[in-house]
């Protein structure tokens, strides 16, 4: 049976941009995940990757002292992948996904884990137990608002609006705006 509408699983991705035309997207689903069952080939598929985001309080801006005419907004950074979905079951082409996905995750761990760390028919079952994705890119899209539609005095009022919040995520859409801001 297959399922109506969009169907989205959240995975880690590798890309890989020396293959096609603008690159591929490596992955893995579990078996058990309808979505590799379900998708139709004649439809494109969509990967998103989503940056840095944060509220925007209309307060921050100097503006809103002068005239009022403000309201709050939403910054934000996002790439879009769009392409053609296929799935791979080939145990050789899993190993070599899986232990790429692992290596990419582990590298900033003290002592980092790898695949082969495993006993090898533990990790011959695991593999049984999950289908590779490959998106080949066909179109790539990067989008991103981080307050520049606003006068320099406004973006000054975001920067220090987001550092007050004393937050990661304030402090890198602050950095954002910043950039920006000296272009």
């Amino acid at each position: 049976m297959r399922a109506e509408g969009l169907i989205a699983s959240h995975i880690p991705l590798l890309y890989y941009p020396s293959e096609g035309d603008l690159g591929v997207l490596r992955g893995h689903l579990a078996r058990a995940n309808p979505q590799w069952q379900n998708h139709l080939p004649q439809y494109e598929a969509l990967a998103i990757f989503s940056g840095p985001e944060h509220y925007v309080s209309p307060t921050w801006y100097p503006s809103m002292k002068k005239h009022g005419e403000v309201v709050p907004t939403w910054n934000y950074v996002v790439v879009h992948a769009r392409g053609t979905l296929s799935f791979k079951e080939d145990p050789e082409w899993l190993l070599a996904n899986v232990s790429a996905l692992t290596d990419a995750q582990e590298k900033s761990i003290e002592m980092p884990w790898c695949v082969a760390n495993a006993p090898p028919e533990f990790i011959e079952g695991m593999l049984r137990a999950i289908v590779g994705v490959e998106l080949a890119v066909t179109q790539l899209e990067g989008k991103w608002k981080v307050s520049q539609n606003r006068p320099a005095m406004d973006r000054e009022g975001v920067m220090a609006g987001l550092q007050k919040l004393d937050s990661m995520q304030g402090r890198e859409m602050a950095e954002l705006v910043k950039e920006k801001l000296q272009e």
